[in-house]
């Protein structure tokens, strides 16, 4: 996830890996649910306490900051399960199978019960029981960022900490590990490492790589001024700076970083700051002020301003697919990225008409998966499901016994 209203969209499933128990010599797509630990004797894939299922299991987790009360969408079975009230939720973001719900006494944690294990060649989908994990500490401006072995926080005030994944998928925070130093950015774990833009009391950060016990072990000749937003994406971590994004990639063990710049000279209020995009995708998009959308494809390394009118959210599944749009209008627009123009339009799908702007006031999100969008619409107490694919035509409407204002999605 930047920091992004209601999620972070996170890391790709294939980052996911390691909460396989068993080798990836065979495939067995059996359901199983186990009784006790793992054995050799347990086919492939077998994960305890989950049950493997042959398509992806999405889920969204949705949240009332006022008054607290939230809910598990199955989208698979299409009901809403009624899970532990968290009040007072400044941000609601996802890791792909935890939410974590960001308030002023902690972050508290929420196993939705859904993830997916991509190995590349086959793809894994399980299922499990929501669970209450409990609470990690820090304020509603702290980060989390994820990948299969650890989970990192970076507070407000630049520290961070990171937890071992494998006990919040046991049901328990377990003991933090101090990163040290300070940090200008939200530090990410990516490939076996953890990335930070140090901070150096200054404008411009130095990247910093370290391994998981908190050791330094690269520091690439590169600076980024004023960090905002990141993203982890097939070709790398995407970090935003000033100038533009600085993609960072690994390679036999090697880091390297590169500049995307705008091209242009960019007005800070018109930068991209925070990143949404469809997990496992290399196409980003961005505010670029309150009347156009950044769309970043890392794969070309090039930005393209897409002039869309009043934007409240945004987002695209990338690969060819349309930009969608959300206006102050309550309508969804699809928008051609190569050539800008619009394509398709919903009628007003919203209750009450959003606002556009960065005063902090929660506004409808659009969330994207390989087939499907998905918009909350808070006042009208649903989410409608968007067949993006179908010139944005509305496949489901799923009605609600809250106000969804947070919406994150799970499974991917």
């Amino acid at each position: 996830m930047p920091v992004r209203r209601n999620v972070i969209p996170w890391a790709p499933a294939a980052l996911v890996a390691t909460l396989l128990t068993t080798s990836c010599a065979g495939q067995n797509d059996d359901v199983s649910t186990p009784k006790s630990t793992a054995s050799a004797s347990a086919p492939h894939g077998y994960v305890e306490g989950a049950q493997e299922k042959a398509e992806q299991q999405s889920r969204l987790l949705l949240n009332d900051p006022g008054t607290g009360d939230t809910r598990v969408l199955d989208l698979i079975t299409g009901k809403a399960q009624k899970v532990s009230r968290r009040t007072g939720t400044a941000e609601l973001t996802t890791d792909g199978r935890f939410g974590y719900f960001h308030t002023s006494s902690g972050t508290h944690v929420l196993d939705v019960g859904a993830w997916t294990v991509d190995h590349g060649d086959h793809v894994h989908y399980y299922r499990a029981a929501i669970r209450d994990v409990g609470r990690l500490p820090g304020g509603s401006g702290t980060r989390v960022r994820s990948d299969a072995a650890v989970t990192a926080l970076t507070d407000e005030d630049g520290r961070a900490t990171t937890y071992r994944r494998a006990e919040l998928e046991k049901g328990k925070a377990g003991s933090p590990r101090t990163l040290p130093g300070t940090h200008a950015g939200v530090v990410v774990p990516y490939a076996e490492h953890l990335l930070s833009l140090t901070d150096n009391g200054q404008d411009v950060a130095r990247l910093a790589v370290y391994d998981r016990e908190g050791k330094r072990v690269a520091s690439p000749d590169t600076e980024c001024e004023d960090p905002q937003g990141d993203a982890v994406t097939r070709r790398g971590v995407v970090l935003g700076c000033a100038d533009g994004a600085l993609l960072v990639r690994e390679a036999d063990g090697a880091f390297t970083a590169s500049k995307i710049p705008y091209g242009d000279d960019v007005p800070d209020k018109d930068r991209a700051t925070a990143f949404r995009y469809r997990p496992g995708s290399d196409t980003l998009t961005a505010p670029a002020g309150d009347r156009a959308v950044w769309v970043l494809d890392v794969t070309e390394r090039t930005w393209t301003r897409v002039r869309t009118g009043p934007v409240v959210s945004a987002n695209t599944a990338g690969e060819g697919s349309v930009l969608i749009v959300l206006g102050t209008d309550g309508s969804l627009h699809g928008y051609d990225i190569s050539t800008g123009k619009q394509v398709s339009k919903t009628k007003p799908l919203l209750t009450s008409a959003p606002e556009t702007g960065t005063d902090g006031n929660v506004e409808p999100v659009i969330e994207v998966d390989r087939s499907r969008a998905y918009l909350n619409d808070p006042k009208g107490r649903r989410v409608y499901e968007i067949d993006y694919n179908d010139n944005l035509r509305v496949a489901r409407t799923f009605d609600l016994d809250i106000e969804p204002a947070l919406m994150v999605e799970t499974g991917r």
